[in-house]
């Protein structure tokens, strides 16, 4: 399913403060993006962080999981909402 800009914009804020809450996950996502609680609040309105936000909550399908059961969405919102924000169609080299 489809999802415009907006609805995605807002499910990447959503995912974010899920990910600034979580005690354990909000160091692994500092550390994997060299990102600071400022550069967090900054990058909140840019939707190419906001994707950066989504594609490390898709780097674990737990991470997924316990997002999406917390947020009361489908499995496969974060994935939709990704392809709708910038940075969505660069090349899958894998």
């Amino acid at each position: 399913m489809a999802m415009n800009r907006e609805n995605a914009e807002t499910l990447a804020l959503e995912a974010l403060a899920w990910i600034a809450g979580n005690d354990e996950l909000l160091p692994v996502f500092l550390g994997a993006t060299g990102a600071d609680r400022d550069a967090l609040r900054a990058g909140a309105g840019d939707p190419g962080f906001l994707g950066s936000v989504l594609d490390f909550l898709l780097m674990d399908d737990a991470w997924i999981v316990a997002f999406c059961d917390a947020a009361g969405l489908s499995y496969e919102a974060p994935l939709s909402a990704r392809a709708a924000l910038p940075g969505a169609n660069l090349a899958d080299w894998a």
